[in-house]
C-alpha cells in the first residue's frame, strides 16, 4: 500500500514536471535563454543542450509526461479499490458504474496536480524554472532518446509522405516583440527607473518606433503658434521673438488652411514680401505612421508637416524634431519652454499637468494607468473615461487611482491631482 501511494506520487511529481516544462518551454523568452547559454558553467551547457532541438525537447516532454499518466493510471486504479470497493478485489468483477467514479477521481486529481497548477506556475516563471530545471530535463532527454528518436522520425515520415512538409521548422530568430518584453523585463525589475541607461531607453524607443503615428508625436492645433498670411513682417519678427520658435505655420483666414511655415533664418534675407519666404509643408493624416511621414519629409526635403483629421480640418502639426523626440525623448533648448508640471507631492499622491501622456507618466513614475489608442494624455484619460469635461474639484475614480481635478477651463482639463489608493 505504501509502495503503490509512492508510486503515484512519484507519478504526479514527474507528470506535473513535464507538462509545466513543456509549457515553460513555450513560453520563456528566447533572448533571454540565449543570453543565459552564453554564460559560462555547466547549467549554461545543459539549457544550450535541451534548448538546441525544440522537436526534441517537445518530444521529450510529451513521452515522460504519458509514461508517468500510464502508470499512475495502473496504480490510481487499484488504490480506488482498495479504498472505495474492497469486495471487488475479491470476487474480481468491476461494473461500468465504478469504472466511471475511478474515471472521474483519476482524472481530477491529475487535472489539478499535474496538469493545470503546474501549468500556470511554471508558465508564471517561465525563464526561471528553465534555467533551475535544465539539469533534470538534460537526463530525462538521455534516458528518453532512443523513444524520443523514434517518434520523430515516424512524425516527420507522416509529415513528408501525407503533407509535403518538413518537421521542426520552428523559427530561432528574435522577434520585436520579444526584445520588447526582454527590455520590459529589465525596466521592471529595475528600482531606480530615473537613472535607467538612456542606451536602454532608445532601444525600447526605437522596438516602437513603427507603430507611434502621426497623431501620438504631433503637436495639438490647440497648441500651434501659427501667424496670418496678411501679418506684416515686423509682426513676424515679433512673434519669432516672443516664441522663441525657428518655425512658425503661416495660415490664410484660419488654422485649418496652412499655406506653408516661415523659417527665421529667412528672416535675415530683409525680405519685402511674407508670400516670397513662405517654405511649403507636406500634408498627412493622423493614421500615418511617423516612420512613413519621415521617409515623406526626408523625400520632399520639408521639416514640417500638417496633420490633418478625417473631416481635412487641422488636427496639430509634426516635425523632423518630433519624430526624433519619440527615438531620443524630448529635445530641449534655451528657447524651449517647459510649460508641463509634474511634481511627487508624498508617496502616492502626484500633481501632473493634463497635457502629461499617459506613457510618460507610466514610464517615469512606475505607474500602470491604462493606456487606449483613443486618447494620449492625461486629460484625455479622464475625459474619455467622464465622457465630458469635469468641473473643477471633482473626483474621478479608474481602477486603483483617484484623479482630482485642480484647475479646468472651459475647453480641457489643466492640471490634476492624483492619488494611488492601496489595493487590499
Amino acid at each position: 500500500m505504501i509502495i503503490s501511494d509512492l508510486v503515484i506520487l512519484i507519478c504526479l511529481i514527474l507528470s506535473a514536471f513535464f507538462s509545466g516544462m513543456e509549457i515553460a518551454f513555450v513560453s520563456a523568452n528566447r533572448i533571454y535563454l540565449e543570453i543565459e547559454k552564453q554564460q559560462t558553467g555547466w547549467n549554461a551547457k545543459f539549457l544550450n543542450f535541451i534548448t538546441k532541438n525544440p522537436s526534441r525537447f517537445i518530444a521529450t516532454m510529451l513521452v515522460g509526461n504519458n509514461i508517468s499518466l500510464v502508470i499512475y493510471g495502473i496504480f490510481m486504479g487499484d488504490r480506488i479499490l482498495e479504498l472505495l470497493y474492497p469486495e471487488t478485489l475479491l470476487n474480481g468483477f468491476v461494473n461500468i458504474r465504478i469504472v466511471l467514479i475511478q474515471t472521474v477521481i483519476s482524472t481530477l486529481i491529475i487535472l489539478l496536480t499535474a496538469e493545470f497548477l503546474p501549468k500556470v506556475f511554471f508558465q508564471q516563471f517561465s525563464n526561471f524554472v528553465m534555467k533551475v530545471f535544465a539539469f533534470p530535463t538534460a537526463v530525462f532527454y538521455a534516458v528518453f532518446a532512443p523513444i524520443t528518436a523514434m517518434i520523430i522520425k515516424l512524425s516527420d515520415f507522416i509529415l513528408m509522405k501525407f503533407f509535403k512538409t518538413k518537421g521542426d521548422q520552428i523559427q530561432l530568430t528574435f522577434t520585436k516583440i520579444e526584445l520588447g518584453n526582454y527590455i520590459e523585463q529589465q525596466l521592471e525589475s529595475t528600482k531606480d527607473i530615473q537613472n535607467v541607461d538612456s542606451e536602454i531607453q532608445i532601444f525600447q524607443n526605437a522596438l516602437e518606433f513603427s507603430e507611434v503615428k502621426a497623431r501620438e508625436a504631433m503637436v495639438p492645433r490647440t497648441e500651434i503658434v501659427a501667424i496670418e498670411d496678411s501679418a506684416s513682417l515686423s509682426e513676424i519678427k515679433e512673434l519669432f521673438t516672443s516664441s522663441g520658435l525657428s518655425k512658425i505655420p503661416v495660415f490664410e483666414e484660419s488654422i485649418d488652411d496652412i499655406q506653408g511655415y516661415v523659417h527665421a533664418f529667412e528672416m535675415f534675407k530683409k525680405p519685402t514680401d511674407l508670400k516670397k519666404i513662405l517654405l511649403p509643408v507636406a500634408f498627412v493624416p493622423e493614421t500615418m505612421k511617423i516612420s512613413e511621414v519621415l521617409k515623406l519629409l526626408t523625400k520632399q526635403r520639408r521639416s514640417i508637416a500638417v496633420v490633418l483629421d478625417e473631416y481635412g480640418g487641422t488636427s496639430g502639426i509634426i516635425t523632423v524634431e518630433d519624430i526624433i523626440e519619440e527615438l531620443f525623448g524630448e529635445i530641449e533648448d534655451e528657447h524651449d519652454h517647459i510649460a508641463l508640471y509634474e511634481h511627487q507631492i508624498e508617496e502616492n499622491v502626484f500633481e501632473f499637468s493634463a497635457r502629461l501622456e499617459v506613457d510618460y507618466i507610466n514610464q517615469n513614475y512606475n505607474l500602470d494607468l491604462p493606456e487606449n489608442e483613443f486618447y494620449e494624455t492625461l486629460g484625455g484619460l479622464i475625459v474619455y473615461t467622464k465622457e465630458e469635461i469635469p468641473s473643477q474639484g471633482s473626483q474621478i475614480t479608474v481602477d486603483h487611482y483617484e484623479f482630482e481635478i485642480k484647475e479646468v477651463s472651459s475647453t480641457k482639463i489643466e492640471r490634476v491631482i492624483l492619488k494611488v489608493k492601496k489595493e487590499n
